[in-house]
């Protein structure tokens, strides 16, 4: 085993636990933002890392907390497109190398004539790496309209998600969400997509 796949998880525990100690900083509103913003493009750890702890330290700010997370996002998305768009080959191919995203990134980017808005919504609701969808839609040349629109519904409806659980049933609600965050996520989007392509088949 190479010294890089010993040393790689250490150091991302390292961030996760670096990450972790911001959501109890007084400035942890504006390290959700920044953390939620890099994690669209670059940034390894997922925003509910501190998304998790806050809402439970304070519910009544749950669905601010959210909102700051969706904004973030979508705004850091954004600069991933624009990342793909622009900046691939110096910027873009080295981030996806890095955290091993490369297949995923050729898998995807294939799909996008057809079904592109659908991809970015999975991505941005269900645990899947967001980053590698932000910077296909670049390389792509998604529409940006599109591809905005639906990073703003998928995003807001994931972090929403989990701020309503908090909000609603408190600590006990947590270690459930931490353990199953992808199952959830994934179950609410298929009932989400199924219900807009009944709601097609009926008008």
């Amino acid at each position: 085993m190479s010294s890089d796949t010993v040393s790689r998880p250490s150091a991302l525990r390292r961030l996760y636990d670096w990450t972790l100690r911001w959501s109890a900083h007084r400035h942890a509103e504006k390290a959700l933002f920044g953390v939620s913003f890099a994690e669209s493009s670059f940034f390894p750890i997922p925003p509910d890392v501190m998304l998790i702890p806050m809402v439970l330290a304070d519910r009544s700010r749950a669905f601010r907390f959210a909102a700051i997370c969706t904004l973030a996002s979508v705004l850091g998305g954004a600069f991933g497109y624009a990342i793909g768009l622009f900046l691939f080959e110096s910027v873009g191919r080295a981030v996806l190398d890095f955290y091993g995203y490369a297949a995923k990134f050729a898998e995807f980017s294939a799909l996008y004539n057809e079904q592109g808005w659908l991809i970015v919504a999975g991505a941005g609701f269900t645990p899947f790496p967001y980053k590698v969808i932000t910077i296909a839609s670049g390389v792509t040349a998604m529409d940006f309209g599109i591809f905005m629109l639906a990073s703003a519904v998928s995003r807001g409806a994931r972090f929403f998600l989990v701020a309503a659980l908090l909000w609603r049933f408190g600590p006990p609600i947590r270690k459930v969400i931490e353990a199953h965050l992808g199952k959830l996520t994934a179950a609410f989007f298929i009932l989400l997509v199924g219900g807009f392509v009944a709601l097609k088949y009926l008008l």
